[in-house]
């Protein structure tokens, strides 16, 4: 999550603790939004232990089921 907190405060300007709440916002409402297994996805990949295919992958499924 700290990449993309630093990616927001460079794109942004604002300051971390900012940015840090703007990214768990928009986190969370992924995760609420998404069906769990994708939203499990977004987490593992957050934190580093995921890869953003499985992430991706999972959305072009959803999608297609939808």
């Amino acid at each position: 999550m700290d990449e993309l907190v630093k990616l927001v405060v460079q794109k942004t300007g604002i300051p971390e603790p900012a940015a840090r709440q703007a990214v768990e916002v928009v986190l969370g409402f992924l995760k609420e939004k998404l069906p769990a297994p994708i939203a499990d996805q977004i987490d593992a990949v957050v934190s580093g232990s995921g890869k953003l295919d499985d992430v991706t992958k999972g959305l072009k499924n959803f999608l297609k089921n939808s």
